[in-house]
């Protein structure tokens, strides 16, 4: 293959603001984590004086904004380690502390208000971990994996591995594996010390997601990333392959000609700083951070690591992109929250008492909870030379026909995404380009 054309970087958004461009706390220090999944209703307090608005998978996360869950709801945070904190109905989390200090080390504070908190922390010596509920402070010094339950008379910390330290105003007490610490809010958090743990009906749901990012985290590709977020979802949803002239890349299962990596996502408006890009694909974090997106002949879109970390404010760059392709182009009205782009083809239900659903070419993951099909690289097979497939796609809380929110507005089959019209320019088909698996 011939070397690649020289580098055009095509400005995604407004050529003078950047990609969610937040204020900073002190000099660059301020982290985004990533909104990694949700189900059903999730909404999100970004601390704009508007109060919660809908929630949507990657949405970029940082200090000062809560997260509530309603009946039906869970949801997960995915910090830059793969630590992961999740959430289920009834859950009310703000997010007090998220930075960066100038020694490299991450401070992390998260608020648990009321409900159940799920904490996988994988540790980092360097790193200022912790999460709060009442007067209770629950410091992470070391790997663990624990349950926090918020009620309204009372709390309890049960730890599944490794050991924690909850500080509070009855005195500090350690936490060990397969034990339970209970407070009794009425009696100064009084604590009490149970060598067991009670199993609770979302226990189950954890362990499953612990499984996955366990299991696809260890097919990663070495070093391509400087964080990571995001690595089971790659391996999963998509595979790496090298192309002579552009080395290792990354392509999406379920694409083919016609497909762009604009295609499912939403603008969402910062004051101050205008619109920026989230990719509504259940992968879609790492590739629209870092690297560069890349059209190559025969292959078609594919994803290249390289470069240095994007955070919020830089604009994703395209290269060599095909003369039929249009850069979307953020909306020009001032002051709306979220704005769909949705021009991607997604999954049709057949049935939902079967859960059978029908994948259409270019979907490129939508509609497919994390771990619920085995063997996606065949089944994407099947799409490139059918133009679908049908699956069964096993019961998700919250799920509408799909994957809930991964696509902002998807409600399954039927639904209607937001026109082109409403976030400027849509990119065109390709004339050209194909799948690689």
């Amino acid at each position: 293959m011939s070397n690649p054309k020289p580098r055009i970087q095509l400005v995604i958004g407004l050529m003078l603001t950047g990609l969610w461009v937040f204020p900073c706390f002190a000099d660059s220090q301020a982290r985004i984590v990533r909104l990694s999944d949700i189900q059903g209703d999730v909404q999100v307090d970004r601390g704009m004086g508007q109060g919660y608005e809908r929630a949507f998978l990657n949405l970029p996360i940082t200090q000062g904004m809560k997260i509530s869950t309603g009946s039906s709801g869970r949801a997960a945070l995915e910090f830059e380690d793969s630590s992961s904190l999740r959430i289920i109905p009834h859950t009310v989390i703000e997010i007090r502390q998220l930075l960066l200090r100038d020694s490299g080390a991450k401070v992390s504070e998260i608020h648990l208000q009321e409900g159940t908190a799920y904490i996988n922390f994988l540790g980092s010596k360097d790193d200022e971990s912790s999460l709060t509920f009442v007067r209770e402070k629950v410091a992470l010094t070391h790997a663990a994996h624990l349950r926090v339950d918020v009620g309204d008379t009372d709390a309890a910390v049960a730890v599944f591995k490794g050991e924690v330290e909850v500080a509070g105003p009855s005195g500090t007490v350690q936490v060990e594996k397969s034990h339970t610490a209970s407070f009794d809010l009425l009696d100064n958090d009084r604590h009490q010390l149970a060598k067991d743990i009670e199993e609770e009906s979302f226990d189950s749901w954890d362990k499953q997601q612990n499984e996955f990012d366990q299991v696809y985290a260890a097919k990663s590709q070495p070093d391509y990333s400087p964080y990571a977020y995001g690595t089971s979802d790659l391996n999963y949803y998509g595979n790496f392959f090298s192309a002579s002239g552009y080395g290792m890349l990354w392509q999406p299962y379920f694409v083919g000609a016609g497909w762009d990596p604009f295609m499912n996502g939403a603008w969402a408006f910062n004051p101050g700083f205008g619109y920026g890009w989230v990719s509504g694909y259940p992968w879609g974090w790492t590739p629209y951070h870092y690297g560069s997106w890349v059209f190559i002949p025969l292959y078609g879109w594919a994803w290249q690591p390289g470069g240095a970390w994007m955070g919020w404010n830089t604009i994703p760059v395209v290269v060599s992109a095909p003369a039929t392709f249009v850069a979307p182009r953020a909306p020009t009205l001032p002051g709306q929250r979220i704005i769909l782009a949705n021009r991607g083809p997604v999954p049709t239900v057949l049935g939902r008492s079967t859960g059978r659903v029908e994948i259409p070419n270019n979907s490129a993951g939508v509609g497919i909870p994390r771990g619920s099909v085995k063997n996606l690289g065949q089944l994407s097979q099947t799409v490139q030379e059918r133009g679908f497939a049908t699956t069964r796609i096993p019961a998700v809380s919250g799920w509408r026909g799909g994957y809930g929110s991964s696509v902002p507005g998807w409600q399954g089959s039927g639904s209607s995404s937001a026109s082109a019209a409403s976030s400027g320019h849509a990119s065109a088909g390709h004339a050209v380009g194909g799948g690689h698996h």
